[in-house]
C-alpha cells in the first residue's frame, strides 16, 4: 500500500487516522505492519464502504480538504471496492538503525552475502545485487530512471529490486535517487 509522504506526515503527527482505497483485492490486512519513509505504521482496522457512506470529518481524517477531494481521488480507479482503512504511526524503521553499522560480525556478513546471492539465484534476470550496488555507489542520488539505463534495466524493475537491497540496510532512497548506506559502503567492500 502506497502512502503519499504528506499522508505519511499527518499520520507520523497523529493528524491523520484514515485512509481510503479502492481496490479489485485487498492488499492489507489488519494489524499489519508497512515499512514506510517515516518507519513502521500498523493497519488497525479494515471495512468496506461506499462513497455515500463516507463522511466530511473521515475525509479530514484521511488528510483531505473535503469529502468531495477525497471522493474525486477514488473515482481515479473504476473498478473495485472502497475500503476504510484506520492506521497508525507504530514504532522507528529497523532498518535505519540496521543501515547505520560501518561494521558487522563475520557471521552477520556471511549471511548478508548469502541473500545476496539468493536475490542473484532467484532472479530470472541473473545476478544483479553487486551491479546494482556498484552502480549507486557510482552514481549517487541519480534519479531511478537514469541509474536504471546505466544497470541495462527497467525503471520499475531497478525500483522493485533496490527496494529488495533496502530492506536488507544496504542503501538509502532518497529525492530523488539511492546512496549507499554505510552498512552497504562496508559489505560492497567486502564484496570486491
Amino acid at each position: 500500500m502506497l502512502i503519499k509522504q504528506k499522508h505519511l506526515d499527518g499520520i507520523m503527527s497523529g493528524n491523520i487516522s484514515l485512509a481510503f482505497r479502492k481496490w479489485k483485492n485487498l492488499s492489507v490486512k489488519k494489524d499489519s505492519v508497512l515499512k514506510t519513509s517515516i518507519g513502521l505504521v500498523k493497519i488497525t482496522d479494515i471495512t468496506e464502504t461506499e462513497l455515500a457512506q463516507i463522511t466530511e470529518d473521515e475525509a479530514k481524517q484521511a488528510g483531505y480538504d473535503n469529502v468531495n477531494a477525497l471522493i474525486s481521488e477514488l473515482e481515479k480507479t473504476v473498478n473495485g471496492v472502497i475500503y476504510k482503512i484506520q492506521l497508525s504511526y507504530h514504532s522507528p524503521d529497523p532498518r535505519i538503525d540496521l543501515r547505520q553499522k560501518s561494521q558487522i560480525a563475520d557471521e552477520e556478513l556471511e549471511a548478508l552475502k548469502e541473500k545476496l546471492l539468493n536475490l542473484d539465484k532467484y532472479s530470472n534476470q541473473g545476478k544483479w545485487t553487486l551491479k546494482v550496488l556498484k552502480a549507486i555507489q557510482e552514481n549517487p542520488k541519480m534519479p531511478a530512471v537514469e541509474l536504471a539505463t546505466k544497470v541495462n534495466k527497467e525503471k520499475e524493475w531497478l525500483k522493485l529490486n533496490v527496494r529488495k537491497l533496502k530492506n536488507l540496510g544496504l542503501t538509502i532512497s532518497h529525492e530523488p535517487g539511492y546512496t549507499l548506506s554505510p552498512l552497504g559502503e562496508y559489505v560492497l567492500k567486502s564484496l570486491s
